[in-house]
């Protein structure tokens, strides 16, 4: 091997040598970066503003991952926390949800009263409503006589779900109308005297009752006029 050669073998060697420390430097720098932020947890932004004491839903927050370390103690990591919660304070569109942004949702307010109902578990529930939900009740009774035509009226609007029993399988004799249902789900609700009377005769007399989910933030109203439906003046 000549000195040409040799010189060139080193000049390799030190390029070598050069680059393995440099990836050493970057291995260095991404363990030391990696010590300083920690692992990464989940985390929960809002997507809009939400009004105080709105019930909350999991649709109003986005999943992000963010490093532990740069998560205050009471940040909500899971949310199964804002089951039964409302907001305490406007929340802004961006924030992350923190525990102290959410009280429990108060049972019942002033003039209000519990009322709980069994629901057919397929046509009345159906898994998406939940303890907080608002939803708008629909019953359909037959005609008075046989030339009367059935209806469908909303009985009570904007009601507020307390809570979500056990789904309990019916008994083949058992007095419910709606001979159809074999399974149901007893759903308790806070109620106003009037709202409490309208649901429990709906439940002894309708041929079936059938609840509607509100969208969070949305209007519950329904004009008196569209209220009762009867397939005979559908135009």
């Amino acid at each position: 091997m000549n000195s040409r050669q040799r010189r060139g073998v080193i000049l390799l060697l030190l390029s070598v040598l050069c680059a393995l420390g440099a990836f050493a430097g970057v291995l260095s720098v991404i363990d030391d970066v990696q010590s300083k932020v920690g692992p990464e947890v989940t985390a929960y932004e809002l997507r809009s503003d939400v009004a105080p004491y709105t019930a909350l839903s999991a649709g109003q927050f986005k999943k992000i991952s963010m490093p532990e370390r740069w998560l205050s103690e009471n940040a909500v990591t899971d949310l199964a926390a804002i089951r039964g919660k409302i907001a305490v304070t406007t929340l802004k569109k961006g924030s992350l949800l923190q525990s102290d942004m959410i009280v429990d949702q108060p049972a019942l307010r002033p003039g209000q009263q519990e009322v709980a109902i069994m629901i057919d578990a397929a046509t009345g529930v159906a898994g998406k409503i939940t303890p907080g939900s608002s939803v708008n009740v629909y019953a359909t009774f037959e005609g008075a006589r046989d030339s009367d035509p059935d209806q469908s009226k909303i009985i009570v609007t904007n009601a507020r779900v307390l809570d979500v029993g056990e789904l309990t399988a019916l008994e083949p004799d058992a007095d419910n109308r709606d001979r159809s249902a074999t399974e149901a789900v007893p759903i308790t609700f806070a109620l106003s005297t009037l709202d409490a009377q309208r649901i429990t005769y709906a439940e002894s007399f309708a041929k079936r009752v059938r609840l509607a989910l509100v969208a969070p933030g949305g209007s519950a109203a329904v004009p008196d006029q569209d209220r009762t439906y009867e397939l005979v003046t559908d135009k």
